[in-house]
């Protein structure tokens, strides 16, 4: 938990006169206290009396400070309207903008209480003790505890370490927050239900449909063979696996699906939903969402842009066929004899989705792919020779970005040379902004998505009739 609020310190005036009235009275009080102890003290008893005078006056001081607290008289508090201001911060702890009062923000609540009869109410009166509304609830049970997750709308002048210490305080261990936003209102069922039917309509969804589903996590599609047609190793039971803060659950279309999330363990209530998904994707089978658009290259050719799948592996080796060494290098970065190894791969839905053009005759001309690597997202393009500098690549392209921004990518990223200037030109046409990185002969084109929205496309194909 990283949200942090700094307070503005104002500095009170200097009253130079107050100061020497002070000084004053402090040396008049020193003198009379020496005159008084002169005179008692050659007295017989005087050591005594002054002993007696200060005991007197310690206790009376005490009973003073007792009363004032007890029954203050301090003038009461400026009200909320006053216009106070509290810079609150965001994940990063940085300050982001100042909340007035009545703002409130959106956050998400773990925390993990005793398996225990008043251990939920206990926490949940401490939580509205500090104006905190309770959105949402879940609970996860686990062999010792309970993991109880909330969204919560919370005053914005409430720093989130107060917020931390409240719940450690009402029996909450193992507290993590982290900002919400207005996607995290709809409730979890419903949520589960849309992932759900995503999933049913595209395989490509699975990864994405995972992520949403848990949270900021970092999923591997792990093949059971590799591109050179190796065996990888990579097994996991039926059942899946389950160790902390790693999920390994099997994958319907062969090898393992890994699912990481460093800074916080998963639950069985979040591995079994996860498996869940996993299942219905395997009873479901290979499946591809049809539909198709026909665009008018500026010479008057039409082509058909739509979604591949591995029944188009045959027509895409033919295509490479038809390619220049120069421009299966350009794509692949290796030798030009392995490219047709790697159209297994590209063309499962398992780990992307792939775009093919085709012409009136139904030749392929053309792929576009968009890779889920990681929490990062590639772009790549193939296009035949014969039919480059025709626009084709920058079309495809625009609409892999626009793939890439409705699945909540942040980024996506090009790997290419600084000779290939079709696909640095493609990029550019993209009008976001861009970071260019060379290592050893390789460009790497990095499209920021976050802070500038792609251009509009018409969507495909879900929204497209079959044709």
């Amino acid at each position: 938990m990283t949200d942090v609020t700094s307070a503005k310190s104002a500095r009170r005036p200097h009253h130079w006169r107050r100061d020497m009235i002070e000084l004053a009275a402090l040396f008049t009080a020193v003198a009379v206290a020496d005159a008084i102890a002169n005179l008692i003290g050659h007295q017989p008893d005087g050591p005594y009396l002054l002993i007696a005078s200060a005991v007197a006056l310690t206790a009376t001081a005490a009973f003073h400070t007792w009363w004032a607290r007890r029954h203050s008289h301090a003038p009461p508090p400026p009200p909320e309207s006053a216009g106070t201001e509290v810079e609150v911060a965001d994940e990063t702890g940085r300050p982001t903008a100042s909340a007035g009062p009545g703002d409130t923000v959106l956050w998400r609540m773990r925390t993990t209480v005793r398996d225990a009869p008043g251990s939920l109410a206990a926490l949940c009166t401490v939580l509205a003790r500090h104006g905190i509304d309770i959105l949402t609830l879940q609970t996860h049970p686990l062999a010792q505890g309970t993991v109880d997750e909330f969204l919560l709308r919370v005053p914005a002048s409430l720093p989130a370490p107060q917020l931390a210490r409240a719940v450690s305080a009402a029996g909450g261990s193992s507290t993590w927050t982290e900002r919400a936003d207005a996607h995290d209102l709809v409730d979890a069922p419903t949520r589960v239900l849309g992932l759900a039917a995503r999933t049913a309509l595209d395989a490509a969804e699975l990864p994405l449909a995972l992520r949403q589903l848990l949270g900021r996590c970092t999923i591997h599609s792990l093949p059971a063979v590799s591109v050179t047609g190796r065996a990888t190793g990579e097994t996991a039971p039926v059942e899946g696996v389950l160790e902390e803060t790693v999920m390994r659950l099997r994958d319907p279309s062969g090898g393992v699906i890994t699912v990481e999330r460093p800074y916080l363990p998963f639950t069985p209530t979040e591995f079994a939903r996860a498996r869940a998904l996993v299942e219905l994707d395997a009873r479901l089978g290979p499946r591809v969402p049809r539909g198709e658009q026909v665009l008018t290259l500026p010479e008057g050719n039409e082509i058909t842009v739509r979604r591949a799948d591995p029944a188009d592996h045959e027509a895409a080796v033919a295509m490479h066929g038809r390619c220049s060494e120069q421009t299966l290098r350009l794509r692949y970065h290796g030798p030009v004899r392995d490219a047709d190894r790697y159209l297994d791969h590209l063309l499962s839905p398992r780990f992307g989705r792939t775009l093919a053009v085709q012409t009136a005759s139904g030749r392929l001309v053309a792929l576009g792919h968009l890779l889920w690597d990681g929490d990062e997202t590639e772009v790549a393009l193939l296009v035949e020779d014969e039919w480059q500098r025709r626009g084709i690549g920058s079309e495809l392209l625009a609409r892999l970005v626009a793939m890439a921004g409705e699945t909540g990518c942040e980024s996506v990223y090009a790997v290419t040379q600084a000779s290939n200037t079709g696909m640095v030109a493609a990029m550019r046409a993209l009008s976001l902004p861009l970071d260019y990185q060379i290592e050893e002969g390789t460009l790497v084109i990095t499209a920021r998505l976050a802070t500038t929205p792609a251009r509009s496309l018409p969507p495909l194909p879900y929204e497209q009739a079959e044709r």
